[in-house]
């Protein structure tokens, strides 16, 4: 019985570049150099692994006279290319360091080699990552270029750390109010000038939200341009490079630099926003305009004007009859109300029009006349969101809604009746849907 014919192995094609460097130019100019012994011996390999199917490409790569130290050479960026392209299987090299010097360099070129399947050979060094034993070694080499750059890494944080407790500014996009020169932060007058203003506001008002209000107002933008937001401006007034500080991984240093903001005014803000916005909300609410200041009318069409005494610590707010602070106590049935409970009363009842689905569609209807760019939905949304967030608004905020949505409030014997205004609907439908009504913050 006879055997069946073997099959013949199919031996895979490997394309193979020579890679070869000099790093002096001396002896370059002679007919046979350093390059031709490098690329002789080389392809003598090749030829030696032809059973392997290992074939020589025709474009030489060459360098002569530049240093392994850098990858500008332009016979080396010539084999990178091809490798990207997928012309080369296989580099060929006469020894490691005719690749690379740098064991940061040679780890960037493994990592162009193992991205498109490529391996290298050192044919004096017995290298070759077509093995197991050179895929070992190679591996070896990268762990020593890992620990190179984590070394490198560390210096270079331990300077910026020094730098920093030294109170050097180290780069960066430069606060506002500031801009770099000579490496160093230099105060910006003009944005300075807007700095203080906004800082000097926050201690006035307390609230984020009311002050991103008038600085839009003012027409104050980052130096890109952008917006100044709530987010923004918390982020200023938490900046300890204003006090002329630096900071490095939650420690400050004494800076270079100029301070924008004096100490005394920096810890009056601070004091205030170590408070919750809820206790803020709070603490000013008897410092701001009372909700009904110019809305409300007694029953003989007098206005009600906002007053208030104290007892001890205790503040009590009234409405009073302008009737009765003209013609003394009996000259109106109406003469004096308690503040709190007249502006919960006309609140319980703006809450009960925006609870109910046809009152709403029914004032979006006689709002679309003056705000013909909002939907009956961005109405509904603007009059429902108002309810859940009200107790977090700071009483200026409310009183501003109020005026914006309330004409009229007129309280008689029988009660009272809100008149709304139904261009200002129009007007809190647009904030709503731009995201300008905030919290109190």
């Amino acid at each position: 019985m006879t055997k069946p014919p073997e099959k013949s192995k199919v031996v895979r094609k490997l394309r193979c570049a020579v890679y070869t460097r000099k790093s002096s130019e001396e002896g370059l100019e002679q007919e046979f150099n350093s390059l031709h012994a490098q690329r002789e011996a080389c392809e003598a390999y090749i030829a030696s692994q032809r059973s392997e199917g290992w074939v020589l490409v025709r474009d030489q790569y060459d360098d002569g006279g530049i240093s392994g130290g850098t990858l500008e050479r332009p016979g080396l960026k010539r084999l990178l290319e091809d490798i990207e392209d997928g012309l080369v299987d296989v580099v060929v090299v006469y020894k490691i360091d005719r690749l690379s010097r740098s064991l940061a360099d040679f780890a960037k070129l493994v990592e162009v080699f193992d991205r498109n399947g490529v391996t290298f050979v050192s044919v004096t060094q017995s290298f070759n990552t077509t093995t197991s034993m050179g895929r070992l070694t190679l591996n070896i080499l990268l762990s020593f270029a890992q620990f190179e750059r984590e070394v490198t890494a560390e210096r270079i944080r331990d300077k910026v750390a020094a730098s920093r407790r030294k109170g050097m500014w180290m780069g960066g996009v430069p606060p506002y109010g500031y801009r770099v020169g000579n490496r160093k932060l230099l105060v910006d007058e003009e944005a300075a000038a807007h700095v203080r203003w906004i800082f000097a506001h926050f201690l006035e008002i307390g609230s984020g939200t009311e002050l991103a209000r008038e600085i839009t107002k003012r027409g104050i933008r980052t130096p890109r341009g952008n917006r100044i937001d709530k987010k923004y401006i918390y982020r200023m007034l938490s900046n300890r490079a204003y006090i002329g500080e630096a900071v490095h991984k939650g420690d400050s240093y004494p800076g270079e630099h100029d301070a924008i903001i004096d100490r005394e005014t920096w810890d009056r803000v601070h004091a205030i926003l170590q408070e919750s916005p809820r206790k803020r909300a709070a603490r000013t609410r008897a410092e701001t305009p009372a909700l009904l200041k110019g809305l409300l009318f007694g029953p003989d069409g007098a206005a009600f004007s906002p007053t208030h005494t104290r007892k001890g610590d205790r503040l009590y707010r009234y409405y009073v009859s302008q009737t009765v602070l003209k013609h003394g106590a009996g000259s109106c049935p109406i003469g004096r109300v308690p503040a709190g409970e007249i502006e919960a009363a006309v609140f319980d009842q703006l809450r009960a029009v925006f609870r109910q689905p046809e009152i709403v569609a029914g004032t979006w209807k006689a709002a679309s006349a003056h705000a013909s760019d909002i939907t009956e939905a961005d109405a509904r949304a603007a009059l429902q969101q108002i309810d859940p967030m009200w107790g977090e608004l700071f009483p200026a905020e409310q009183a501003r809604i109020v005026t914006l949505l309330v004409e009229r409030v007129d309280i008689g014997t029988d009660g009272l009746n809100v008149r709304l205004r139904m261009d200002g609907l129009g007007s809190l439908a647009r904030e709503m849907r731009a995201g300008d009504m905030g919290a109190a913050a």
